[in-house]
């Protein structure tokens, strides 16, 4: 069965060309930033699985990386709901240097549980980069070291990005025309 149809998309607000040269400045940042040290890159999935690729790719000093599935959930008795992990980080992150990547940081209230929960495997620092960020919705102070683009209300999709699991493999952020 097909899925209803999608909404139109709109104009690109960053080209493929612009996103990769901003992924570049931001692995020469983490290189220099961490020279001597051998971070470990913790992509959140789905939405950053490409920017964390192209991230990792474009960093030439050692690194690992590895994957967090989170999920929003909301029950009627809880206002705003919560967030759990479904997929946990699978190696031990004690004493290591951990880049939490992130696809975008708006209210900050899941990289906020997000930091929380990897800040109690005792690692010997946390940073967090995010492809976009959206500082005026933040509802909770969280720190980003690393930010490629500070973005307004529009919805994006692209890089990643979706609208109903559509739209993730376009190469360029495109304006949804909902």
């Amino acid at each position: 069965m097909d899925s209803p149809a999608a909404p139109l998309l709109a104009e690109v607000v960053l080209d493929a060309q612009t996103i990769g040269r901003r992924v570049g400045e931001l692995a020469r940042e983490i290189e220099g930033d961490y020279r001597g040290r051998r971070p470990v890159l913790i992509g959140v999935l789905k939405s950053s699985a490409i920017f964390l690729a192209d991230l990792a790719r474009a960093i030439r000093i050692p690194i690992e990386f590895d994957i967090l599935a989170i999920s929003s959930y909301t029950r009627a008795s809880e206002r705003g709901g919560g967030v759990r992990f479904e997929t946990d980080a699978s190696m031990p992150l004690e004493g290591r240097h951990i880049i939490v990547v992130e696809d975008i940081v708006d209210t900050g209230l899941t990289l906020q549980y997000v930091l929380r929960r990897l800040g109690v495997r005792l690692p010997a620092s946390i940073a967090v980069c995010s492809l976009l960020d959206r500082p005026h919705r933040r509802i909770v102070d969280v720190p980003l070291r690393y930010r490629g683009f500070e973005i307004g209300d529009e919805f994006l999709v692209g890089y990643g990005l979706d609208y109903r699991e559509a739209y993730r493999h376009l190469p360029e952020l495109r304006r949804l025309a909902i």
